[in-house]
């Protein structure tokens, strides 16, 4: 029975991870896709750290919510559209059933109360910082997800961040308004009066909540990472997050209006506890819908089991050498210079590790990145005179530091005369190469092994090795 289930699992693992979708038909390719992407989503929200990273968002949500909200009702008084602030929490807090109503009524006495004259330029300070935070807070987690290492930096997060706290709800709420002003206007009431015509009009009504949170979701995925996001990916992540939000919304509903003990034991902090909850749901909706944005941008991370890819030593050659043979040729044949994400997708392997590579060569002055959105990689010195024996050192002292250096490390005697000679054996069957050689396929065994020996190759390299023991 055990070999029998052991069986079954080997044959779907073979059948779902190791098939070519590109040889398949259309609609199954597309259905092993979406379960390759499931299967890599639900192993991520088994790790625990979307979750952690929830139930953070709902700390910090609860410190600042009032200030955040209070920033925003400010802004919005002053262009005469609050009055909707209260129907949008009401949305929100829906899934709270009448709870929700008498919550939102307590967050907007508080949001009332908070009077900026009375404040004081610091206190008007700590709450646009309170407020600040938030949206930083989120924008560490949604890079999480998309493997951003480099935040913005400080004059981009003040400037995104009002940007989000001012002017984004000024546009939401105003457009909330035009739709109102639109829908009662007797042109409107007419053009409603007319089948089908009016079916269609009902049917957009009804469904424009839930248009308007998949809407919501998508701008959230495309404008908070600090990364490039598709459009494509933003959409289908906010789109499965809309779903999901909707969806966990209606079961919510249902479990607090059958969740009277709860108000028996918790009595008054009942609500407090439920409001919890559901603000812990929705990060983790809007968190997993970034996730689905981002495997569903590069496909190259669906199955890895682990966030952070090591490459071994063979396939860190093979990738550098492989990518200064791409950026060579576009060099010479004056082409766009290669972006990391197109050389990651065209040697088909994820970003990450690459972008470790690349950073070991351009801290060797190899490679440089151009200045144009996403940046390029363009060659930092002359390509011609670039040995691929230098390259290959590049790449195998990458991660070296000073305290844990080869010349640091206790070895007998045989080992040393044994990497020694691997390095002499390397110097031979590169000889002088250059990264140009191989751009244009000139490089041969025969040619390499006539090639001179360069003595700042791996043999200086050796000598300064046995000199520093």
């Amino acid at each position: 029975m055990i070999a029998s289930i052991e069986n079954a699992k080997l044959a779907l693992h073979e059948a779902v991870w190791n098939a070519d979708l590109d040889k398949l038909p259309l609609a199954k390719a597309v259905c092993l896709r979406v379960l390759r992407l499931l299967y890599t989503v639900a192993y991520e929200l088994a790790d625990g750290q979307l979750n952690l990273r929830a139930m953070s968002l709902v700390y910090t949500t609860l410190l600042a919510m009032v200030p955040l909200l209070a920033v925003s009702f400010s802004v919005l008084k002053a262009f005469g559209v609050h009055n909707q602030l209260e129907q949008v929490l009401l949305n929100l807090l829906s899934p709270l059933g009448d709870r929700g109503f008498e919550l939102t009524m307590q967050i907007l006495d508080f949001v009332d109360n908070v009077k900026v004259g009375v404040l004081g330029s610091i206190g008007l300070g700590l709450l646009f910082y309170t407020a600040i935070s938030m949206v930083q807070k989120v924008e560490r987690a949604f890079n999480y997800t998309w493997r951003v290492q480099q935040p913005r930096n400080v004059m981009e997060r003040v400037s995104d961040y009002l940007s989000v706290l001012i002017i984004g709800p000024v546009f939401v709420f105003s457009a909330l308004g035009l739709t109102a002003a639109i829908a009662g206007t007797s042109a409107f009431q007419q053009l409603a009066a007319i089948e089908p015509l009016g079916a269609l009009i009902r049917l957009g009504t009804q469904a424009l909540p839930y248009l308007l949170v998949v809407a919501a979701f998508v701008v959230a995925y495309l404008f908070i990472p600090n990364t490039r996001v598709q459009l494509r990916a933003a959409l289908t992540g906010g789109l499965v997050a809309g779903i999901l939000w909707q969806s966990t919304g209606w079961g919510f509903a249902s479990f607090v209006a059958s969740a009277t003990r709860y108000t028996a034991i918790y009595s008054s902090f009942a609500i407090l506890v439920l409001f919890m909850i559901w603000i812990y749901l929705s990060w983790l909706i809007l968190l997993v819908g970034a996730s689905v944005a981002f495997y569903s941008q590069n496909p190259q991370y669906v199955g890895a089991e682990s966030r952070e890819l090591r490459l071994s030593n063979r396939l860190k050659e093979r990738v550098a050498l492989q990518a200064l043979l791409l950026i060579a040729r576009h060099h010479y044949e004056s082409l766009p210079a290669w972006s990391l994400d197109d050389l990651a997708k065209r040697m088909r392997i994820p970003p990450e590790p690459v972008r470790r590579i690349f950073d070991a060569l351009e801290a060797g002055g190899v490679l440089v990145q151009t200045a144009r959105e996403p940046p390029g990689y363009v060659p930092a010195r002359d390509f011609g005179s670039l040995r691929l024996r230098e390259v290959l050192e590049l790449v195998r002292s990458a991660e070296e530091r000073d305290r844990i250096h080869p010349r640091r490390v206790s070895s007998d005697s045989a080992v040393d005369r044994l990497i020694a000679r691997l390095d002499e054996s390397l110097d031979d069957a590169l000889g002088s190469s250059t990264v140009k050689d191989l751009a244009q396929d000139r490089v041969s065994p025969l040619v390499a092994m006539e090639g001179p020996r360069d003595p700042d190759g791996a043999n200086a390299v050796q000598a300064r090795r046995e000199a520093g023991r």
